[in-house]
């Protein structure tokens, strides 16, 4: 008897053990203004660069100097999902801003959410995929310099 409820049991293991984990991977679509204004951003990013979402206006592009992408993951445990969704997005905004220090470029445009190669542009939105671990944001810019204003 104790044979036939070992083996049960471990059949029952491997059955579930089988079957597919759902982990949360929600797609959330965050205020690009909220995360710039926050005071992490405001104290971490460089002002000398200046960065331009979706299709926002730009000063004249005087020259291009070559397009990147980042793609950033925080750790959302015990966070809410819009603090882990602005620690990502400034992890990325860093990354961005270094490649353009790199570069010699003054400004990022044409930046775009880029999660999994998924193209999505908005000049006030940015997408963050967070789930009970991890929180992540990928973007995407030009790196050029630009005419002062």
């Amino acid at each position: 008897m104790k044979k036939l409820l070992c083996s049960a049991a471990l059949t029952g293991l491997a059955m579930a053990a089988a079957l597919p984990a759902h982990a949360r991977d929600d797609k959330l679509m965050m205020p690009i203004s909220v995360a710039m204004e926050s005071p992490e951003t405001k104290e971490k990013l460089d002002s000398s660069i200046r960065y331009y979402f979706g299709n926002q206006k730009t000063p004249k592009v005087l020259k291009k100097l070559g397009t990147d992408a980042s793609n950033k993951k925080t750790n959302a445990f015990g966070k809410s999902d819009e603090k882990a969704c602005q620690w990502a997005f400034l992890s990325a905004m860093l990354s961005l801003e270094q490649r353009a220090k790199e570069l010699g470029a003054n400004a990022v445009v044409n930046i775009v959410s880029n999660y999994k190669k998924v193209v999505m542009s908005s000049d006030t939105d940015y997408e963050c995929h967070a789930g009970g671990i991890m929180a992540g944001v990928a973007l995407k810019g030009d790196f050029v310099k630009i005419a002062d204003k």
